[in-house]
């Protein structure tokens, strides 16, 4: 049996929480949602994410400071950065810092869906676990 993903998704405009949530959720993922790095983390405290979705520019803590927080705590999460400030540097810092993957908004719902797939299948093969956290939709 399959067990369900378990998404956060950290970003500070709602409307974008909503949609990768809604997108997600219609994949069969268990999403979350908080709108700046500090809840972030300590939602990560409580229980553990197998895919954070993470914006890079929120209000107080910064998601490079966030991603390097989680890969130190939590290195079994996958962290997908979707920025609406892409730039070769921060994905070049992001990916060395431990990011699965970097992508620019607007993300549509297929691309999300998408990475989100690809680091649970990563996520799987690098802890070689049976059965894999996964979104039944997406297979």
């Amino acid at each position: 049996m399959i067990k369900e993903a378990h998404i956060l998704v950290v970003d500070d405009e709602e409307v974008v929480r909503l949609s990768y949530a809604r997108s997600l959720a219609s994949a069969h993922c268990k999403v979350e949602m908080v709108s700046n790095g500090q809840d972030a983390l300590q939602v990560m405290g409580k229980r553990p994410f197998d895919v954070v979705l993470l914006d890079l520019r929120m209000p107080g803590m910064n998601g490079m400071t966030v991603l390097s927080t989680i890969k130190r705590q939590w290195p079994e999460s996958e962290v997908i950065i979707i920025t609406g400030y892409p730039a070769l540097e921060t994905a070049k810092e992001a990916v060395s810092m431990g990011a699965y993957d970097y992508l620019a908004k607007p993300a549509g719902p297929d691309d999300v869906i998408q990475v989100t797939h690809a680091a649970m299948n990563h996520k799987r093969w690098t802890l070689r676990s049976e059965p894999a956290p996964a979104c039944p939709a997406l297979h």
